[in-house]
């Protein structure tokens, strides 16, 4: 496959050619509602706060880059999406509590965070650094958890209930070469399972969305063995953001009402029969029939 062909597949689409892909929901399903979906510049982020945005919803988003976070308000408004931005690092526990109080003072309410903002690199668990292992698992874990907390307490305090939607990865699939994220978000996923009994009283509901292998840009620089060959599942083929955005959509939604502490996987069935290597297939793992 030629280098410009696995750019065209790979490529994360547009918010004007998001705007356009067919739903299943309603055009007022979120109407009147305030979703924060951090990282919203990137793909996944991007698909979903679009598609929130396309059902009512005015769509907040935070991330590091002040002139990434510029860009997706223009996107936003080209659709006429409400929106509000806010440059910060989710590890920061005074920016996070800062960005909560702005939400509060500005819409009065919050009705769905989504933490997808997030960070990772593959390496060998024997070459990760000290620093690269706390930043990894800083952005991932200690990111998503300030922001739940925040957001929990300000819903706590003014008594109105909350839904929170934490996007993780498929932790059953045969992976190595990402053992920072593994940890972070294995951390994640059982932090939200205790969370949603604790935080019952407040109505609060918390899940999981483990997200198997999605085209994004990012794919194209990995290793041959690595890129989707289609093993990674048994439908053989590569999910896409919309495919995620439209299952937070559903935990968020009414349809999610009665579902709490779940890992929702979309990963078409990679966590049954499937396998992943970021750094390419070890050689010890490698069978020639």
């Amino acid at each position: 496959m030629s280098k410009s062909a696995e750019n065209e597949i790979y490529a994360a689409p547009t918010a004007a050619e998001l705007a356009v892909l067919p739903t299943v929901y309603r055009d007022d399903l979120f109407k009147d509602q305030v979703v924060l979906v951090s990282g919203g510049t990137g793909g996944i982020g991007m698909a979903t706060a679009v598609l929130f945005g396309r059902l009512g919803a005015t769509i907040i988003s935070c991330g590091r880059d002040e002139a990434k976070m510029a860009v997706f308000e223009e996107d936003m408004a080209s659709l006429n999406i409400p929106c509000f931005t806010q440059s910060l690092t989710i590890r920061d526990a005074d920016l996070v509590g800062g960005l909560m109080d702005s939400v509060w003072e500005r819409f009065g309410r919050l009705d769905v965070l989504i933490n997808n903002a997030g960070g990772q690199f593959a390496a060998p668990a024997m070459d990760i650094s000290p620093n690269g292992w706390r930043t990894v698992v800083d952005t991932n874990l200690t990111g998503s958890w300030l922001m739940m907390q925040a957001a929990a307490r300000h819903w706590r305090d003014k008594k109105q209930s909350g839904c929170i939607i934490n996007m993780v990865t498929v932790l059953a699939m045969c992976t190595s070469g990402i053992a920072h994220t593994q940890a972070a978000r294995a951390g994640e996923i059982h932090l939200t399972r205790g969370l949603c009994v604790e935080w019952a009283p407040y109505d609060i509901r918390l899940n999981s969305i483990a997200i198997g292998v999605v085209a994004s840009p990012g794919l194209v620089h990995y290793p041959k063995s690595a890129k989707p060959s289609f093993d990674h599942n048994p439908m053989r083929k590569i999910g896409t953001a919309q495919d995620i955005a439209q299952a937070a959509v559903y935990l968020a939604g009414p349809s999610g009402e009665f579902i709490n502490g779940t890992v929702l996987t979309v990963d078409g069935g990679a966590d049954v029969w499937g396998e992943y290597w970021p750094l390419g297939r070890p050689e010890h793992f490698r069978i020639d029939y």
